[in-house]
């Protein structure tokens, strides 16, 4: 027979460590959003030189939850912008910069030179 000492030591453990695990473990769970910001970044590469962003300003298609990591070079100096997520980057004259970020919000946000207003590229989350 179980004595109540033991069953209440039991009982104890049970709802310190057992019942606290399960939780955490159900709480990971999810619609792959964690899972999707945790894989590989998709890589973004934009190119602005002699006036205009070769190969033309693009629609890029991203995966809501997914990573980003938008490089961009330029021959000027100017900040990378981009709209909806309010993140910003300097890139020098000649030089890259990289912006990384998880696209956790649906909508079509556009990149732009900042101080010279020219878009880039438009990311498309959803």
């Amino acid at each position: 027979m179980v004595t109540s000492a033991w069953s209440r030591w039991l009982l104890w453990w049970f709802s310190a460590l057992v019942v606290p695990a399960v939780v955490l473990l159900s709480s990971c769970a999810g619609s792959g959003d964690a899972v999707a910001a945790a894989g590989p970044p998709q890589r973004i590469e934009v190119d602005y030189s002699a006036g205009i962003v070769q190969g033309g300003v693009s629609r890029i298609p991203v995966a809501q939850g997914r990573r980003v990591q938008l490089m961009v070079r330029s021959d000027v100096a100017d900040q990378v912008h981009v709209h909806g997520y309010d993140r910003k980057v300097d890139v020098p004259a000649g030089g890259s910069a990289t912006i990384e970020f998880v696209a956790d919000r649906s909508g079509v946000f556009e990149v732009e030179l900042e101080s010279r207003s020219i878009q880039l590229a438009q990311l498309e989350v959803s």
